[in-house]
């Protein structure tokens, strides 16, 4: 499975060339692309280089969904919360994905698990899973409800970059929203045996801060919790393969 990092910037001013997009990842197997929110920045870019065959969207803010406004040529999943809110352009199919329901995509599998980030904008990670590999991808992110059976097995970790070592975190009522830290991210990492991290949806501290230092901090803070750790930069490529995340052998993230 081929992961490329087609933008990592979140909902910020700053911008660099190493995060430049928002936050959107293609998820390649065989002959299938799929995409993986598209938000206003690819207003202004064609998605005819990419070719996705399916666009899939963790939520409905409009770092991750406004760029369907211009529409697309492909079908496009997301859960019946985000389609409510989403104004989507001409789409040739809109699929409704539920919850806890695995469904495959050319030989892809996915399956959405809710997690806490937004009450006006409810958001989903998923799991993505082929014959070989699986990884978790939560760009934006407080919790992930039934963390144990979504993180179960997988080789990668690809999470929310907001903030490295202190949450952005408020409370609605009973409900957290906001983001979590890498380092609590890191954490659930750890205690479900994933072996390796990347971070994208980048904040304003990784974004405006030294590359270099960033990495590191990030990093070392992986290490301490045996988790191989970086942050994601717009077109960064990185390939699963099974034989690199073998038991005691380090990942090559």
């Amino acid at each position: 499975m081929k992961l490329t990092f087609l933008g990592t910037r979140g909902e910020i001013d700053a911008r660099t060339s190493l995060h430049r997009m928002h936050t959107s990842l293609l998820v390649s197997w065989r002959r299938s692309h799929v995409m993986i929110d598209c938000g206003t920045d690819w207003q202004k870019r064609s998605l005819r280089k990419i070719a996705p065959t399916a666009i899939l969207i963790t939520h409905a803010h409009s770092d991750h969904a406004d760029g369907l406004k211009n529409g697309v040529s492909c079908p496009v999943f997301a859960t019946q919360e985000s389609w409510n809110t989403m104004r989507p352009g001409p789409i040739p199919e809109r699929a409704v994905v539920e919850p806890r329901w695995p469904f495959d995509i050319h030989g892809i599998r996915f399956e959405a698990f809710p997690v806490e980030h937004s009450l006006r904008s409810p958001a989903v990670g998923y799991r993505i899973s082929t014959d070989r590999t699986a990884l978790f991808y939560a760009p934006d992110i407080v919790s992930i409800h039934d963390q144990q059976e979504a993180l179960a097995g997988i080789l990668l970790y690809v999470g929310d970059g907001a903030s490295i070592t202190r949450p952005i975190v408020r409370k609605r009522g009973d409900t957290f929203i906001g983001h979590a830290s890498i380092r609590t991210q890191l954490e659930w990492c750890h205690e479900e045996g994933v072996p390796g991290a990347v971070f994208t949806h980048c904040g304003t501290q990784i974004v405006s801060g030294d590359e270099g230092v960033m990495n590191e901090t990030v990093a070392s803070l992986g290490r301490q919790l045996g988790v191989a750790a970086k942050i994601a930069i717009d077109g960064m490529e990185l390939l699963l393969r099974p034989r690199i995340f073998r038991r005691n052998n380090r990942p090559k993230v």
